[in-house]
């Protein structure tokens, strides 16, 4: 296959689905991954119908060391190596942390940062051996800002971002950028379910004055992994209006 091969996980709605496509848009044959046939299916008819075709949906259950393997032999003896990953996935199970139960705390680290380190390693030996790679990782405002109610998922996003930067380290020779993306609200699913009067108070801390959209994030990511930010490796790039700034 001429195109490069890009995997985006979570890419059946939100950021993820804005992702794929963008990318598809790009010249990249983009295998979007979601956790049912449903979701699937969609990705599928989305791609077929925005790119005519130019790419797949395939399952993966991202805490599933099985479901990966099975997931990334699949692309390969279809498709070919990847050359581009994009560390999407990611759940949310929200509460105060004394009334948190472990396996809230397990399932959200395992999902969200767990499954950034299996995939990951997963396509990185072939990336090594091509000595060319692309690494995006999405974080989030909170792994920076952190954010009450939310220590499970503040946490796997925080050490995505460390993450993020040794794995840079490692494979930077190689001609392999690692890089992360870190979305302040952005106009998905879950901030529609706000009531008025917190999407109220979030705006008023944000200086552009609106949430952001999926494709704020996606057009981000498709500059990481073009050959314009190929000096670029072990950042993070702040998409969230002003609303945190470092």
């Amino acid at each position: 296959m001429d195109k490069k091969i890009a995997l985006v996980t979570g890419a059946s709605r939100g950021i993820g689905e804005a992702i794929a496509l963008e990318l598809s848009r790009n010249n990249i044959f983009v295998v979007g991954t979601a956790t049912s046939d449903i979701g699937v299916k969609k990705i599928q008819e989305m791609l077929q119908v925005d790119t005519k075709g130019v790419g797949a949906g395939l399952i993966l259950n991202a805490n599933n060391n099985e479901s990966i393997e099975t997931l990334i032999k699949n692309i390969e003896e279809t498709y070919g190596d990847i050359d581009i990953l994009v560390n999407n996935a990611g759940i949310t199970k929200d509460t105060l942390l004394m009334k948190m139960k472990e396996e809230d705390w397990n399932e959200v680290i395992d999902t969200n940062l767990k499954s950034v380190f299996k995939l990951s390693q997963s396509v990185i030996r072939k990336m090594l051996k091509k000595k060319y790679g692309r690494i995006i990782n999405i974080s989030s405002v909170v792994g920076h800002s952190g954010n009450a109610g939310q220590t499970n998922y503040t946490a796997s996003k925080a050490g995505i971002s460390g993450f993020t930067k040794s794995l840079a380290q490692e494979v930077g020779s190689r001609g392999i950028t690692v890089n992360c993306v870190a979305p302040g609200f952005i106009d998905t699913d879950m901030t529609n379910s706000l009531s008025e009067d917190h999407k109220t108070q979030l705006l008023s801390k944000i200086p552009l004055g609106r949430l952001g959209k999926p494709h704020d994030i996606a057009q981000a990511v498709a500059f990481l992994v073009s050959d314009k930010a190929g000096y670029i490796t072990g950042e993070t790039l702040h998409i969230n209006g002003g609303m945190l700034m470092i």
